[in-house]
């Protein structure tokens, strides 16, 4: 194989192991982050949410942001959280497919609009493809699927927008192998 043809295949290993691995993190609410202010029904529409993303929360202290079940989100009842935290940056990394719920359980906080619903496609090359959002339509609340409990915990730390291919091993015997080409 010539020297072209050696860069051409390194050049499709990187593609075919990285480029289709690359996960999206959400920063929830854009530049509102999280808060009394947001509207998270609209920040949700239109965004495509898949196992691998992660939601990023961003709040001043007197705020929560816990993952709950899908009653609980409907009737903004806290206490029976699938994970809570109050640090002020919560990152949830969204392991699995389903619908996940959020909802900030200080005091009349969730009934004044802190809930976000979240529906999670499989990740590409996992059986399924693409994604879709729930998020309540205004006013009504009302979302259609019934989650799996996800035990995720949370983390203060942003997690890497970058989930690395099983197929990384190869690229790097790709570029090993080139690399021996030409010092040879």
């Amino acid at each position: 194989m010539g020297k072209s043809g050696a860069v051409i295949l390194v050049s499709f290993l990187f593609v075919c192991c990285v480029v289709p691995s690359l996960a999206t993190v959400h920063t929830v609410g854009d530049s509102t982050g999280w808060a009394l202010s947001g509207n998270y029904a609209t920040w949700a529409k239109g965004k495509t949410f898949k196992v691998g993303d992660s939601l990023v929360f961003k709040y001043p202290s007197g705020h929560t942001v816990d993952e709950v079940s899908s009653s609980d989100y409907e009737s903004c009842t806290p206490g029976n959280s699938i994970s809570s935290d109050s640090s002020g940056s919560t990152t949830i990394p969204l392991k699995t497919a389903g619908t996940h719920y959020f909802i900030c359980s200080v005091m009349g906080h969730c009934s004044g609009g802190m809930k976000l619903s979240v529906s999670v496609a499989a990740a590409a090359g996992g059986g399924g493809g693409g994604g879709s959002t729930t998020a309540p339509s205004s006013g009504s609340g009302t979302a259609t699927t019934t989650p799996k409990p996800d035990t995720t915990t949370t983390t203060s730390h942003p997690s890497s927008s970058l989930t690395l291919s099983p197929f990384i091993p190869l690229l790097v015997s790709g570029v090993v192998a080139i690399f021996s080409y030409f010092v040879i």
